[in-house]
Protein backbone atom coordinates (compact mmCIF):
# COMPACT_ATOMS: atom_id res chain seq x y z
CA UNK A 1 0.00 0.00 0.00
CA UNK A 2 1.24 3.47 -0.89
CA UNK A 3 0.26 4.90 2.51
CA UNK A 4 2.57 2.47 4.32
CA UNK A 5 5.60 4.29 5.81
CA UNK A 6 8.52 4.26 3.41
CA UNK A 7 10.83 2.63 5.95
CA UNK A 8 8.49 -0.34 6.29
CA UNK A 9 8.17 -0.62 2.53
CA UNK A 10 11.95 -0.91 2.31
CA UNK A 11 12.19 -3.56 5.02
CA UNK A 12 9.45 -5.56 3.29
CA UNK A 13 11.78 -5.90 0.31
CA UNK A 14 15.07 -6.37 2.17
CA UNK A 15 16.37 -9.91 2.49
CA UNK A 16 18.92 -9.19 5.22
CA UNK A 17 16.84 -6.81 7.31
CA UNK A 18 13.95 -9.24 7.56
CA UNK A 19 16.29 -12.04 8.58
CA UNK A 20 18.04 -9.80 11.12
CA UNK A 21 14.68 -8.70 12.54
CA UNK A 22 13.61 -12.32 12.94
CA UNK A 23 16.63 -13.22 15.06
CA UNK A 24 16.55 -9.99 17.07
CA UNK A 25 12.90 -10.34 18.07
CA UNK A 26 12.54 -14.10 18.50
CA UNK A 27 12.06 -14.67 22.22
CA UNK A 28 12.44 -10.96 22.99
CA UNK A 29 9.63 -10.01 25.34
CA UNK A 30 10.34 -7.24 27.85
CA UNK A 31 8.46 -6.62 31.07
CA UNK A 32 6.60 -3.29 31.08
CA UNK A 33 9.10 -1.67 33.47
CA UNK A 34 12.17 -2.67 31.44
CA UNK A 35 14.19 0.13 29.83
CA UNK A 36 15.96 -0.62 26.55
CA UNK A 37 18.35 1.27 24.28
CA UNK A 38 18.29 0.91 20.50
CA UNK A 39 21.73 2.33 19.64
CA UNK A 40 22.15 3.02 15.94
CA UNK A 41 18.45 3.29 15.15
CA UNK A 42 19.25 4.62 11.64
CA UNK A 43 15.92 5.37 9.93
CA UNK A 44 13.86 3.41 12.44
CA UNK A 45 13.18 0.33 10.34
CA UNK A 46 14.07 -2.10 13.13
CA UNK A 47 13.06 0.27 15.94
CA UNK A 48 9.44 0.08 14.81
CA UNK A 49 9.33 -3.64 15.51
CA UNK A 50 11.57 -3.68 18.58
CA UNK A 51 9.21 -1.32 20.41
CA UNK A 52 6.42 -3.83 19.95
CA UNK A 53 8.28 -6.27 22.21
CA UNK A 54 7.38 -4.42 25.40
CA UNK A 55 9.28 -2.16 27.74
CA UNK A 56 10.28 1.46 27.34
CA UNK A 57 12.66 2.11 24.44
CA UNK A 58 15.10 4.92 23.76
CA UNK A 59 16.37 5.25 20.19
CA UNK A 60 19.76 6.82 19.59
CA UNK A 61 21.97 7.68 16.65
CA UNK A 62 24.80 10.02 15.75
CA UNK A 63 22.99 11.51 12.76
CA UNK A 64 20.22 14.05 13.19
CA UNK A 65 18.94 13.16 9.70
CA UNK A 66 18.41 9.58 10.85
CA UNK A 67 16.61 10.72 13.98
CA UNK A 68 14.22 12.89 11.97
CA UNK A 69 13.34 9.91 9.77
CA UNK A 70 12.92 7.68 12.83
CA UNK A 71 10.73 10.27 14.59
CA UNK A 72 8.37 10.34 11.64
CA UNK A 73 7.93 6.58 12.01
CA UNK A 74 7.93 5.87 15.74
CA UNK A 75 7.51 9.22 17.48
CA UNK A 76 9.42 10.39 20.55
CA UNK A 77 12.14 9.15 22.93
CA UNK A 78 15.02 9.72 20.52
CA UNK A 79 18.47 11.04 21.43
CA UNK A 80 21.39 12.24 19.33
CA UNK A 81 24.65 10.80 20.68
CA UNK A 82 28.38 10.98 20.16
CA UNK A 83 30.11 7.89 18.83
CA UNK A 84 31.35 6.70 22.23
CA UNK A 85 30.42 9.03 25.11
CA UNK A 86 26.74 8.28 25.76
CA UNK A 87 24.57 10.89 27.53
CA UNK A 88 22.94 8.35 29.84
CA UNK A 89 23.37 7.61 33.50
CA UNK A 90 25.22 4.56 34.76
CA UNK A 91 23.12 1.39 34.98
CA UNK A 92 20.26 3.09 33.13
CA UNK A 93 19.22 0.19 30.87
CA UNK A 94 18.11 -3.42 31.16
CA UNK A 95 18.84 -4.13 27.49
CA UNK A 96 20.96 -2.57 24.76
CA UNK A 97 20.52 -3.57 21.12
CA UNK A 98 23.37 -2.62 18.80
CA UNK A 99 22.14 -3.40 15.26
CA UNK A 100 25.03 -2.95 12.81
CA UNK A 101 26.50 -0.01 14.70
CA UNK A 102 29.81 -1.18 16.19
CA UNK A 103 31.59 -1.32 12.82
CA UNK A 104 30.71 2.37 12.31
CA UNK A 105 32.61 3.49 15.43
CA UNK A 106 36.37 4.12 15.35
CA UNK A 107 36.83 3.37 19.06
CA UNK A 108 34.75 0.21 19.25
CA UNK A 109 36.47 -0.96 22.44
CA UNK A 110 35.66 2.35 24.11
CA UNK A 111 32.02 2.03 23.08
CA UNK A 112 31.74 -1.46 24.57
CA UNK A 113 33.15 -0.18 27.87
CA UNK A 114 30.59 2.63 27.78
CA UNK A 115 27.79 0.13 27.15
CA UNK A 116 28.95 -1.87 30.15
CA UNK A 117 28.57 1.35 32.18
CA UNK A 118 25.02 2.12 31.08
CA UNK A 119 23.76 -1.47 31.50
CA UNK A 120 22.51 -2.66 34.84
CA UNK A 121 24.07 -5.79 36.39
CA UNK A 122 22.30 -8.72 34.78
CA UNK A 123 21.43 -6.56 31.76
CA UNK A 124 21.66 -7.93 28.24
CA UNK A 125 23.52 -6.72 25.16
CA UNK A 126 22.71 -7.85 21.62
CA UNK A 127 25.35 -6.96 19.02
CA UNK A 128 24.91 -7.35 15.25
CA UNK A 129 27.96 -6.89 13.00
CA UNK A 130 29.27 -7.95 9.59
CA UNK A 131 31.28 -11.13 9.89
CA UNK A 132 34.65 -11.26 8.21
CA UNK A 133 37.37 -13.80 7.67
CA UNK A 134 39.40 -15.54 4.95
CA UNK A 135 36.38 -17.35 3.48
CA UNK A 136 34.12 -14.32 3.13
CA UNK A 137 34.94 -13.67 -0.50
CA UNK A 138 32.22 -11.08 -1.09
CA UNK A 139 34.27 -8.56 0.88
CA UNK A 140 37.00 -8.91 -1.76
CA UNK A 141 34.44 -8.51 -4.54
CA UNK A 142 33.12 -5.31 -2.97
CA UNK A 143 36.61 -3.87 -2.79
CA UNK A 144 37.40 -4.92 -6.36
CA UNK A 145 34.28 -3.12 -7.63
CA UNK A 146 35.12 0.07 -5.77
CA UNK A 147 32.56 -0.28 -2.98
CA UNK A 148 34.60 1.50 -0.35
CA UNK A 149 34.01 1.14 3.37
CA UNK A 150 32.99 4.80 3.58
CA UNK A 151 30.04 4.13 1.26
CA UNK A 152 28.68 1.99 4.10
CA UNK A 153 29.94 4.32 6.81
CA UNK A 154 32.17 1.51 8.11
CA UNK A 155 35.42 1.97 10.00
CA UNK A 156 36.34 -1.68 9.45
CA UNK A 157 35.24 -4.58 7.28
CA UNK A 158 33.73 -6.55 10.13
CA UNK A 159 34.54 -8.98 12.92
CA UNK A 160 35.26 -12.63 13.45
CA UNK A 161 33.37 -14.41 16.22
CA UNK A 162 36.60 -14.84 18.17
CA UNK A 163 37.56 -11.19 17.74
CA UNK A 164 34.17 -9.85 18.83
CA UNK A 165 33.77 -12.16 21.83
CA UNK A 166 37.29 -11.22 22.91
CA UNK A 167 36.36 -7.54 22.85
CA UNK A 168 33.19 -8.26 24.82
CA UNK A 169 35.11 -10.18 27.48
CA UNK A 170 37.64 -7.37 27.83
CA UNK A 171 34.81 -4.85 28.28
CA UNK A 172 33.37 -6.94 31.12
CA UNK A 173 30.62 -8.84 29.29
CA UNK A 174 29.93 -12.56 29.23
CA UNK A 175 28.89 -13.72 25.73
CA UNK A 176 26.24 -16.41 25.98
CA UNK A 177 25.17 -17.26 22.42
CA UNK A 178 25.77 -16.38 18.80
CA UNK A 179 24.16 -16.81 15.42
CA UNK A 180 25.18 -16.10 11.85
CA UNK A 181 22.85 -15.28 8.97
CA UNK A 182 22.88 -13.90 5.40
CA UNK A 183 24.76 -16.56 3.54
CA UNK A 184 26.17 -16.12 0.05
CA UNK A 185 23.03 -15.54 -2.02
CA UNK A 186 21.28 -13.18 0.39
CA UNK A 187 24.48 -11.20 0.87
CA UNK A 188 25.18 -11.14 -2.87
CA UNK A 189 21.75 -9.74 -3.79
CA UNK A 190 22.01 -7.14 -1.02
CA UNK A 191 25.42 -6.14 -2.35
CA UNK A 192 24.06 -5.80 -5.89
CA UNK A 193 21.29 -3.49 -4.65
CA UNK A 194 23.81 -1.38 -2.71
CA UNK A 195 26.09 -1.23 -5.74
CA UNK A 196 23.40 0.04 -8.09
CA UNK A 197 22.07 2.49 -5.51
CA UNK A 198 25.53 3.99 -5.03
CA UNK A 199 26.15 4.19 -8.77
CA UNK A 200 22.74 5.62 -9.64
CA UNK A 201 21.82 7.73 -6.62
CA UNK A 202 24.28 7.78 -3.75
CA UNK A 203 27.79 8.43 -5.00
CA UNK A 204 27.33 12.16 -5.54
CA UNK A 205 25.69 12.80 -2.17
CA UNK A 206 27.57 15.45 -0.21
CA UNK A 207 25.92 14.53 3.07
CA UNK A 208 28.13 12.46 5.34
CA UNK A 209 25.99 9.96 7.22
CA UNK A 210 27.03 7.68 10.03
CA UNK A 211 25.67 4.64 8.19
CA UNK A 212 26.77 5.67 4.72
CA UNK A 213 24.44 6.23 1.78
CA UNK A 214 23.53 2.81 0.37
CA UNK A 215 19.75 3.34 0.56
CA UNK A 216 17.25 6.19 0.89
CA UNK A 217 17.61 7.96 4.24
CA UNK A 218 14.68 10.38 4.07
CA UNK A 219 11.12 10.37 2.79
CA UNK A 220 12.17 12.84 0.10
CA UNK A 221 14.88 10.54 -1.22
CA UNK A 222 12.51 7.59 -1.23
CA UNK A 223 9.90 9.60 -3.10
CA UNK A 224 12.44 10.72 -5.70
CA UNK A 225 13.41 7.09 -6.31
CA UNK A 226 9.89 5.70 -6.21
CA UNK A 227 10.05 4.50 -9.81
CA UNK A 228 13.21 2.46 -9.21
CA UNK A 229 11.66 0.98 -6.06
CA UNK A 230 8.52 -0.06 -7.93
CA UNK A 231 10.68 -1.76 -10.54
CA UNK A 232 12.63 -3.61 -7.85
CA UNK A 233 9.35 -4.60 -6.16
CA UNK A 234 8.32 -6.37 -9.37
CA UNK A 235 11.45 -8.52 -9.43
CA UNK A 236 11.67 -8.98 -5.65
CA UNK A 237 9.76 -12.31 -5.61
CA UNK A 238 12.37 -13.77 -7.96
CA UNK A 239 15.20 -12.32 -5.86
CA UNK A 240 13.67 -13.83 -2.73
CA UNK A 241 13.28 -17.20 -4.44
CA UNK A 242 16.91 -17.20 -5.58
CA UNK A 243 18.05 -16.26 -2.07
CA UNK A 244 16.53 -19.48 -0.78
CA UNK A 245 19.51 -21.26 -2.33
CA UNK A 246 21.22 -20.29 0.93
CA UNK A 247 19.44 -23.30 2.45
CA UNK A 248 21.78 -25.52 0.44
CA UNK A 249 24.84 -23.89 1.99
CA UNK A 250 24.53 -25.72 5.31
CA UNK A 251 28.32 -25.84 5.56
CA UNK A 252 28.79 -22.06 5.26
CA UNK A 253 28.77 -19.40 7.96
CA UNK A 254 26.67 -16.32 7.35
CA UNK A 255 28.05 -12.92 6.45
CA UNK A 256 26.40 -11.29 9.45
CA UNK A 257 26.95 -12.19 13.09
CA UNK A 258 24.74 -11.73 16.17
CA UNK A 259 26.19 -12.17 19.65
CA UNK A 260 24.13 -12.16 22.84
CA UNK A 261 26.02 -11.13 25.99
CA UNK A 262 25.28 -10.17 29.58
CA UNK A 263 26.77 -7.78 32.08
CA UNK A 264 27.51 -9.85 35.23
Amino acid sequence: MDDKPWQLRIIDKSLKKKEKLKYLTTGLHLRPAAVALDLGCAQGMLSYFLRRRGGFWVGADQDFTNLLSTRNLIGADLVQVEAVALPFGSQAFDLVVLPDYLEHVADDDGLLVELHRVLRPGGDLIVVVPQTGPFHLLHRLKAALGMKLEFYGHKREGYSLEGLTGKLHRAGFRPSAHKTYAKFFSEFFEFVLNFFYIKLFGAESTESLRDGHIRPTTAGEFSAQRGAFKLYSLVYPFVWLASQLDRLLFFQKGNSLIVWARRP
